[in-house]
C-alpha cells in the first residue's frame, strides 16, 4: 500500500497535470476551418485535449510520480535527473558506442542481449586508460544499500531515445555490476503482459522478453513500490480524474460551442450521400 500522504501528493501531480493542460489550451487555441467543416465540434474539442494532455503528461510527470512511489516504499534518497560521475576505461566507452552502432546497423548480425553486451563492457575494462564522464538518470533511488537507476521513456520510444538509454545503463552497470539498472516503460500499449509488447525501433536495442533491465507496465511500478503498486497508481489516477471531470466537461462544451459557429452556413442540414 502507498502511504496516504504520498498518495495525496501523487493525486495532486495528476490533477496539476490536467489543469496545466486546460490552461495551455485556453492560451493557444487557434482556428481550424477544415476541421470545423469535416468533423463534429465535439471531436475537435476532445482531439485537442488528448494531444495537449499527452504533451503535459509526458516524461516529467511520470518521473515525479515515480520518485514519490520510491519514497513511499522507503527509498532514501530518491531523486530525478540524477547525475553520476562514471569512470570507465577509454576502451569501455568505445565498446559501448560499438554495441550501439551494431544495434543500429542493418545486416550487422547484432541481436539484443543485455548479458552479452554487459560482458563485452566488463571484458573491455582490461584495456585503455581511466576516463570519467557524466551520466544522467531519470530516476535514482537507494533501498537496502542498493543503488537503482532508471531510464524512463515514452511507451513507444524512438531508436535514438532507446539507444541513449541503453548506453547510459551499460555505462552505469559496467562501472559497478552490483547496481540495478532499468529501462522503464510506464504502461504497455499492446496488452497487459510484457510478452505482448513490441515496438520495432526499440526492439533493435533491447530484447523486451528477456533483457533484465526492461520493465513494462505493472513490472515497472511494482519494481518501484512493491507488488500491487501499478493497480494502486491507476486508482489514484481515477481519483484525480474525478476531481477534474467537471472542468474537463466544461472545456469540451465551450470549445464545441465555439467551433459550431464555424461550420459553413451554405452546407445543407441533410446533404445527399456521396
Amino acid at each position: 500500500m502507498i502511504d496516504p500522504t504520498i498518495r495525496t501528493e501523487i493525486r495532486a501531480e495528476f490533477v496539476s497535470c490536467i489543469r496545466r493542460t486546460l490552461r495551455r489550451l485556453e492560451a493557444t487555441d487557434t482556428l481550424r476551418p477544415f476541421h470545423a467543416a469535416l468533423l463534429t465540434p465535439e471531436a475537435i474539442a476532445w482531439s485537442r485535449l488528448e494531444r495537449s494532455f499527452s504533451t503535459s503528461f509526458g516524461q516529467s510527470v511520470i518521473e515525479k510520480i515515480s520518485r514519490l512511489v520510491c519514497v513511499g516504499a522507503g527509498a532514501d534518497p530518491a531523486s530525478n535527473q540524477h547525475e553520476t560521475s562514471v569512470t570507465l576505461t577509454t576502451t569501455q566507452w568505445d565498446e559501448a558506442d560499438r554495441i550501439n552502432r551494431e544495434a543500429r546497423t542493418a545486416g550487422s548480425g547484432y541481436t539484443p542481449n543485455w548479458e552479452n553486451d554487459l560482458q563485452r563492457m566488463l571484458d573491455a575494462a582490461s584495456f585503455g586508460v581511466p576516463d570519467t564522464r557524466r551520466v544522467i538518470s531519470d530516476l535514482y533511488w537507494e533501498e537496502s544499500g542498493i543503488q537503482h537507476y532508471a531510464s524512463i521513456k515514452t511507451v513507444k520510444p524512438n531508436i535514438d531515445q532507446t539507444a541513449q538509454a541503453k548506453l547510459d545503463l551499460l555505462h552505469l552497470a559496467a562501472e559497478d555490476p552490483e547496481r540495478k539498472v532499468y529501462f522503464g516503460l510506464y504502461y504497455n500499449p499492446f496488452g497487459e503482459e510484457p510478452k505482448e509488447y513490441f515496438w520495432a525501433p526499440a526492439a533493435r536495442i533491447f530484447n523486451f522478453t528477456s533483457d533484465a533491465p526492461v520493465l513494462i507496465g505493472s513490472g515497472y511500478w511494482d519494481a518501484l513500490g512493491g507488488s500491487g503498486t501499478y493497480s494502486e497508481i491507476l486508482e489514484v489516477a481515477a481519483e484525480a480524474g474525478h476531481v477534474t471531470r467537471d472542468e474537463i466537461l466544461e472545456y469540451g462544451r465551450r470549445v464545441a460551442e465555439d467551433y459550431a459557429g464555424y461550420i459553413p452556413s451554405s452546407v445543407p442540414d441533410s446533404p445527399d450521400s456521396v
